[in-house]
């Protein structure tokens, strides 16, 4: 089948769906219309020249990757609507369903689902963002290579008989002395081994103390990041990775609308006018969600301390319905606290009790 390629002038294209891959990029483009104008394969440095073929204002959607933010700012830079969506809002929109996934129908799937008046775009990363989210990947990816280190040296001294307590402390208290003690079956090898191992934990160990410091940093020097570390459960890290990965809280209408993008409301399989509601949906960004869950489980355990409404409730719903389920929904609450005092400029206030506005007299 031949393919159609008439974007040469700055006049024509009304939406283009761009299909991003490390070296080739599949581009859709239609006209007002929704006549296709353009499907080809563009080899990744061209892919810039042809958009700027483009009229100014034109929509350039795209599937969240690796390289989506990337090429969307250079795609603000040339004047044009970059925009971002999940790639499970686009799947619906490919023709030929499930079966037919290739880059040319991904690319016509990704420009049908932009023109959805109710779809929901991922706002664009600033250079900002992601260098501090860079700190947060790098800090997590080197706890599970030092969890994966402290197994690997559990292991291999288990190998000799020596078993210790569960907690890396522990471990680390005896470490040195273990390796010293001639009593033991470990000969030269073994013990050179181990000593390569240990020094391997203590640079990570550096290293993730020096992503700490960085988001130390950040948490001291922006304002919004101090504001959000003052909510109960939400510490430095879950603060700078909060504003890292959102920017700017007002993209989303309501606190509510903002925990469900994070993935914390249940799912739901409802019919008839009845609601049946499952486990969190788990959508969005699972390592602020993460966060999230975890700060919320420290703040249930300790709610039985303070006397504020917030704790009150969660060490409540603690006992009532188990300390996970509360560690949950606190975690939903936070997150639509954090909306609100970052949305409203106001600051968190833990004896805030909120008042339904009085619509009687608007209604009469």
């Amino acid at each position: 089948m031949e393919q159609i390629t008439r974007v040469t002038t700055r006049g024509e294209a009304e939406r283009v769906g761009v299909d991003l891959a490390k070296r080739v990029i599949q581009v859709h483009g239609v006209d007002a219309a929704g006549g296709v104008l353009s499907g080809r394969a563009l080899a990744r440095d061209k892919f810039i020249a042809w958009c700027a073929q483009l009229p100014a204002g034109c929509i350039v959607a795209m599937e969240a990757s690796s390289s989506a933010h990337h090429w969307a700012r250079k795609l603000l830079a040339l004047g044009l609507d970059a925009r971002i969506i999940a790639a499970q809002l686009v799947s619906p929109y490919r023709k030929q369903g499930a079966s037919g996934k290739n880059d040319a129908n991904d690319a016509a799937a990704i420009c049908e689902a932009a023109s959805r008046p109710q779809m929901h775009f991922i706002p664009v990363k600033s250079i900002e963002q992601q260098s501090m989210l860079c700190v947060h990947r790098l800090r997590e990816g080197l706890k599970a290579d030092r969890t994966a280190c402290i197994n690997r040296i559990r292991g291999l001294l288990a190998e000799f008989g020596l078993v210790f307590a569960q907690s890396p402390p522990a471990l680390e208290s005896v470490l040195s002395d273990v390796l010293e003690d001639a009593s033991n079956e470990m000969n030269t090898l073994a013990r050179q081994v181990l000593q390569r191992a240990q020094s391997q934990w203590r640079e990570l160990d550096q290293h993730i103390a020096w992503c700490d410091q960085r988001i130390g940093a950040h948490a001291r020097d922006n304002p919004a990041v101090k504001k959000a570390a003052t909510l109960t459960g939400i510490g430095p890290v879950t603060a700078s990775a909060s504003l890292a990965t959102v920017g700017d809280f007002k993209q989303f209408k309501c606190g509510a609308q903002f925990g469900a993008w994070i993935g914390l409301v249940p799912r739901q399989h409802s019919s008839g006018g009845k609601n049946s509601l499952g486990g969190i949906t788990k959508r969005g960004d699972t390592y602020l969600r993460s966060l999230l869950i975890q700060g919320a489980k420290s703040a249930v355990m300790t709610a039985h301390k303070r006397s504020d409404p917030i704790s009150q409730w969660a060490a409540a719903l603690r006992d009532r319905a188990g300390w996970q389920k509360a560690a949950v929904a606190l975690a939903n609450k936070n997150a639509r606290i954090l909306w609100a005092v970052m949305t409203k400029g106001e600051a968190f206030d833990a004896r805030h009790v909120s008042v339904k506005p009085d619509t009687s007299a608007a209604s009469a």
